[in-house]
């Protein structure tokens, strides 16, 4: 039996990620890898590491997907409920969707697409040890109009505006939340936004208006949103930084330089790395250049080619391009070629919003 007065978790993974299409056209955004790991379990070990064991996943179209790749959250020690949302109508009609899960037990919001480095445990223990109405985390950005921002006075939230045009502060909301079960009676109070969305950030300023206390912690080191393809090549590499060499592939006339990972199963066949750098199980790299802030994801093959600050995904090919990949994500399954066959020309089989550069 679980304790019911335990923190609960909620993350939610039902957004449509229509930033990152055409690789969310056939993947859920919170399951596209970084640093060879999705999204979604950055959060899923986030929350377990602060001693979080029940968790919601509010899922929509990609429900499948999720669930197959989560499962029921016993590797990580942890059970997973599926929360089904009828629409992304909002990440207060979301909450909303979640309460006959979350009863009422204090629980943390953590959007599915997040990555912060600061550990949530402390923040997890000072919100039970303090208990206030809800605890938000801020980070400073240098362009505050693209957030919700937070005005702070005598160490609480006294104010919040959405993407305002003149910012009170540089204090934006990071989607990580902490609520007791006051938030249901601000969320139903609400009306759709001009979105057609039931706002969190006006859920929260209900809660001011109510007289309960929001605690604000503004996180140390980076956050990022990877709902973009710059963002989340920027997670990738901040995320890169961070590993430390292992090699359980097979290197012959290998040469690695700086932090390097080959998993098992990964072969690097006279090809050269520069890291930092993960090379996926299975992997194949043969006559090949790797340079720093790039994942190859697992069964991916490059040969006779360049690539630099990319991320690549399982079982896609780079094969004889005779020029180096810089900055690109590729998508499962991906096949980028050079065709000796004349007259020369391209043939290309592209899906929405795609980009190709060529020289």
């Amino acid at each position: 039996m679980s304790d019911p007065g335990a923190v609960r978790g909620l993350i939610l993974a039902g957004g449509r990620g229509t930033r990152l299409r055409p690789i969310t056209f056939t993947s859920a955004k919170q399951l596209v890898p970084v640093a060879n790991k999705p999204i979604l379990f950055y959060g899923l070990e986030a929350l377990v590491a602060s001693g979080v064991r029940e968790i919601g996943i509010v899922v929509g179209d990609t429900a499948p997907e999720i669930r197959e790749a989560v499962g029921d959250g016993s590797r990580w020690g942890a059970r997973v409920t599926y929360i089904p949302q009828e629409a992304p109508l909002g990440l207060a009609h979301a909450v909303l969707t979640a309460e006959p899960f979350l009863g009422t037990a204090p629980f943390v919001v953590y959007l599915g697409d997040n990555l912060i480095r600061e550990p949530l445990a402390p923040l997890v223990s000072r919100f039970r040890a303090e208990a206030p109405a809800a605890q938000i985390l801020l980070a400073r950005v240098p362009n505050p109009r693209e957030f919700g921002v937070a005005v702070l006075e005598g160490g609480r939230v006294v104010r919040l505006v959405e993407k305002p045009s003149e910012p009170p502060s540089d204090l934006a909301l990071v989607g990580i939340y902490m609520f007791d079960h006051h938030v249901f009676e601000a969320a139903r109070a609400l009306r759709p936004s001009w979105r057609n969305e039931l706002e969190i950030t006006d859920a929260i300023q209900g809660l001011i208006e109510r007289g309960h206390t929001v605690r604000p912690h503004v996180i140390e080191g980076w956050w990022k949103d990877t709902g973009k393809l710059e963002d989340l090549l920027e997670a990738n590499r901040i995320l890169l930084d961070a590993i430390e060499t292992s090699i359980d592939g097979t290197l012959e006339a290998a040469e690695l330089a700086g932090r390097v990972v080959v998993e098992p199963g990964a072969r690097i066949v006279r090809s050269a790395i520069r890291g930092p750098a993960i090379i996926g199980r299975g992997a194949l790299l043969e006559d090949a250049y790797v340079g720093p802030y790039t994942s190859v994801g697992p069964g991916a093959t490059i040969r006779n080619s360049e690539v630099e600050n990319s991320i690549i995904l399982e079982g896609s090919s780079i094969l004889d391009i005779g020029a180096r990949l810089e900055a690109s994500l590729l998508g499962r399954n991906t096949s980028v070629f050079r065709s000796a066959r004349r007259p020369r020309a391209y043939a290309l089989m592209l899906g929405d919003r795609s980009q190709v550069g060529l020289v």
